[in-house]
C-alpha cells in the first residue's frame, strides 16, 4: 500500500467536507501507542533495537444517512489524522504524518476499524556518508498507512468517551528512491474522545435505495505514469509509462469485477539491464534483452461515494527479462469527475516487494 495515494484520498475528503449537511456533528480524539517494529524482512534487523512510541490525534465527520453511500457502509466516519512516531533508533529518526482516514463500525458500533492513508516526513533518511545504515528510508517524504482496530464507546459523560486497540503503521516511499525497505509497526494504542454538540445528535437513518441495481458491461481506459528507481542505489530514477484497457461489470451498487491487459514501458529496468549486462557479467545479461512487459489482469473495484478502491491481480505473458517474478498485483484509489472520467493513484508491487506508485487518468465508457 502508497506514496501519494493520499493526494486523491484528500481531494476526496475536501470534496466531501464542502458538501456536508447539518448537523455538525464531529469528534475529536486522542491516543497514546507503544509497540514494537516487525521484522519483515532481515534487512532491517539492525535497526530493530527499542520500542516505538507516540500519538495520533484526529479528526471524525459523523454521518447519519442523509447521503445514500452513508447507510450503505453502517454510517462511517471521515477524518483526518496526525501521527507523531519516535522509531527509538537514531538512525531511523522520527516520523510526522498526515492522514486523511475512514472509521467503519461493527458490533452495534462498539468495534472501530480505522483505514488511514497519508504522507510522512522522516527526520534522518539513507545518506551514504552521515546515515548509510538507514536502508529502511531512502528519502524524507514517505507514504504512510496505519490500521486501527479499536474498541470504543462514544459519549460516555457529556460528550467524553474512551477507547483502546492495537494499530499497524506502515512507512515507505515504494522504491521512489533507493533504498526502500520501510518499516511496519505494531503498536498497542489507548486514548479519550470528545463529540462536539452532542445534544444535537440525531437519529440514523434507513436506507431509501432500491435493493435492484444494474449497469451495463464498462469499458476502461487508463494511462499511467510516475518515477521510480531499481534497488540498486545510485543507479538513478527513471520515468514509466503504462496504457492500462480493461472491461468491469457492476455487481451491486459496492462492486465491480474487472478483465483487462497492461503494457509496461519502464525505463528503470532498462537502466538496470544496461548497469547488469556491464558490472556484472557473471549475470549473463548481455543488455540487449527487451525492457518492455505486458500483463492481463482480473480485479475488484468498491464504490465508496465518488471514489473508489481498486484491487488487481496480474501475469505478465510477455517477460523478456526476470524481475521480480512474473505474478505483480496493485491496489489504490479512484476519484470519479461526472460518470466517465476518473483519476487514479495506484501501487504496483510484486508481492509485498513495490516496483512504483502510479498516477493515472482515465475514462469509464
Amino acid at each position: 500500500m502508497k506514496f501519494y495515494l493520499t493526494i486523491l484520498f484528500t481531494l476526496s475528503f475536501v470534496s466531501l467536507f464542502s458538501q456536508e449537511e447539518e448537523p455538525n456533528i464531529f469528534t475529536i480524539d486522542a491516543n497514546f501507542f507503544y509497540g514494537t517494529i516487525l521484522e519483515h524482512n532481515p534487512d532491517i534487523s539492525h535497526l530493530i533495537t527499542e520500542h516505538p512510541t507516540g500519538l495520533i490525534l484526529s479528526y471524525n465527520k459523523k454521518t447519519y444517512g442523509f447521503k445514500d453511500w452513508e447507510s450503505r457502509y453502517n454510517y462511517p466516519d471521515w477524518g483526518f489524522s496526525f501521527i507523531y512516531q519516535d522509531m527509538k533508533n537514531e538512525n531511523l529518526g522520527q516520523n510526522y504524518s498526515l492522514y486523511a482516514h475512514y472509521n467503519m463500525y461493527f458490533l452495534k458500533r462498539r468495534l472501530n476499524l480505522r483505514i488511514g492513508q497519508g504522507l510522512a516526513y522522516n527526520t534522518n533518511p539513507y545518506d551514504k556518508a552521515t546515515n548509510f545504515t538507514n536502508n529502511a528510508y531512502g528519502s524524507h517524504l514517505l507514504s504512510t498507512t496505519y490500521l486501527m482496530f479499536n474498541y470504543k464507546k462514544e459519549n460516555i459523560f457529556k460528550g467524553f468517551g474512551l477507547h483502546a486497540g492495537i494499530s499497524v503503521i506502515h512507512y515507505s516511499n515504494a522504491n521512489f528512491r533507493a533504498p526502500n525497505t520501510s518499516t511496519n509497526t505494531f503498536v498497542f494504542n489507548i486514548g479519550a474522545n470528545y463529540m462536539f454538540n452532542y445534544q444535537d445528535e440525531p437519529e440514523y437513518l434507513p436506507s431509501t435505495e432500491d435493493k435492484k441495481f444494474k449497469e451495463k458491461i464498462k469499458y476502461n481506459l487508463v494511462f499511467r505514469s510516475g518515477v521510480n528507481e531499481s534497488d540498486v542505489i545510485g543507479v538513478g530514477q527513471f520515468p514509466f509509462y503504462i496504457v492500462s484497457a480493461y472491461a468491469d461489470k457492476r455487481l451491486n451498487r459496492k462492486s465491480a469485477i474487472q478483465l483487462g491487459a497492461d503494457v509496461f514501458f519502464s525505463k528503470f529496468l532498462e537502466e538496470l539491464i544496461y548497469y547488469y549486462s556491464v558490472a556484472f557479467p557473471e549475470f549473463d545479461v548481455s543488455g540487449e534483452e527487451d525492457w518492455k512487459r505486458i500483463g492481463i489482469f482480473v480485479g475488484h473495484e468498491l464504490f465508496i461515494n465518488k471514489m473508489s478502491i481498486i484491487t488487481q491481480l496480474g501475469y505478465y505473458v510477455y517477460y523478456p527479462y526476470d524481475f521480480e517474478g512474473r505474478v505483480y498485483n496493485r491496489i489504490g484509489l479512484k476519484r470519479y469527475f461526472g460518470d466517465t472520467f476518473f483519476g487514479a493513484i495506484t501501487l504496483k508491487s510484486h508481492g509485498a516487494k513495490a516496483e512504483a506508485v502510479e498516477f493515472g487518468i482515465g475514462v469509464r465508457l
